[in-house]
């Protein structure tokens, strides 16, 4: 192998896949990158066995071939080298070798044989869809998933068809987030994925920026998703999300909107003096139009919050994990809120003023 390339385009390929690596005492080259010359210019590499990415870097080729280092150490040495604009890769003895105008180096690597294949998903269902707003749709809700693989099925992202939209939807179990995004006319999907969590906030990394449309094929076991230069593959999960609606509230006892600003700020303040469970209080009074958040720390103290907002139905206290609240401000772009209450014991829903797209529901706690 023998190519030259530009230094900041290989860095960049070479730290969005150095990602995916990781240690493995059974298999070390899964800690390396695939560093691979052929006809389409160089192709960098990487796969934890859950994730694989492949990503294109122009490069004059001179002659092909394929050499496995470390990916981390590439990374970092690329980052390093600021004074460099070209640099050329050669692979010597099996090794590769790198130089540019003021340095000389050599990498170690591993046998190429043993790297693992990437999957291709060639069957299954097809769309496109740009990749901003995929992204967007896990940024919205991913937050919300378990993070204990004990149930693998909501330690997850669950993404099904609705219409012409995509539904991107994550629970815990004690709150739920549930995202809507347009495909466009004819785009429909007609089954259902379910995105293992952590590599759903890989292909937000990896795609976050990027304005391309992203062509999403999937089938029970595996999902692809490709954009100019980038190609990617992640395991499904193969279990069963829950059926999340039931337990969205079909009324609603007490409603109130607010100015999302003030609410954050009540929310902070609170936190300040919540207990060790994160623990806030919600009043809801709608014959006086006062709206009042607090929090009471035996140990550091208590605060109590007046929030300005229109209300109506009838009157709450309701407590909630404050951490839970605030997380989901974030996919909320509107300056006011809906809250939506069923009473005490029922969760609370959340919504931007006059958005449908996005809806967070929280359990609330027991005192």
């Amino acid at each position: 192998m023998k190519i030259e390339c530009i230094k900041e385009k290989l860095k960049n390929g070479i730290l969005s896949a150095e990602k995916l690596t990781g240690k493995n005492l059974s298999l070390p080259v899964l800690g390396t990158v695939l560093v691979e010359a052929g006809d389409e210019g160089l192709l960098v590499k990487a796969t934890n066995l859950d994730l694989g990415v492949e990503i294109t870097v122009p490069a004059k080729v001179e002659d092909k071939g394929s050499v496995a280092v470390s990916g981390s150490i590439l990374g970092n040495f690329l980052s390093t080298i600021g004074d460099a604009h070209t640099i050329k890769l050669e692979s010597v003895n099996d090794n590769l070798a790198i130089t540019s105008e003021h340095h000389s180096t050599l990498l170690k690597s591993l046998p190429t044989a043993d790297f693992p294949t990437i999957p291709r998903v060639t069957d299954g269902e097809r769309f496109e869809i740009p990749a901003s707003r995929f992204t967007g749709g896990l940024k919205s809700v991913c937050y919300a998933a378990s993070i204990s693989d004990m149930k693998p099925e909501i330690a997850s992202v669950y993404i099904y068809g609705d219409n012409n939209s995509l539904v991107f939807v994550a629970t815990d179990s004690f709150r739920l987030a549930e995202k809507k995004v347009e495909l466009g006319s004819g785009a429909g999907i007609t089954t259902h994925m379910l995105i293992p969590f952590r590599n759903a906030l890989e292909i937000i990394r990896i795609f976050d920026g990027i304005d391309a449309d992203l062509t999403v094929q999937f089938n029970k076991n595996q999902i692809s998703l490709s954009a100019p230069g980038i190609y990617l593959t992640s395991r499904l999960v193969s279990g069963v999300f829950p059926n999340y609606r039931q337990i969205v509230p079909s009324s609603k006892k007490s409603t109130a909107t607010i100015a999302k600003r003030d609410f954050a700020s009540a929310l902070k303040l609170a936190q300040i003096f919540s207990d060790k469970f994160n623990q806030i209080q919600v009043r809801v009074v709608p014959a006086e139009n006062m709206f009042e958040v607090g929090s009471k720390n035996s140990d550091t103290g208590e605060n109590t919050t007046t929030i300005d907002g229109t209300l109506d139905g009838e009157e709450l206290s309701i407590s909630f994990n404050v951490k839970y609240i605030l997380d989901c401000f974030q996919s909320i772009p509107e300056d006011s809120l809906s809250l939506d209450f069923n009473g005490s014991g029922k969760p609370m829903i959340m919504r931007g003023l006059g958005n449908g797209s996005f809806m967070y529901l929280v359990m609330p706690m027991n005192r």
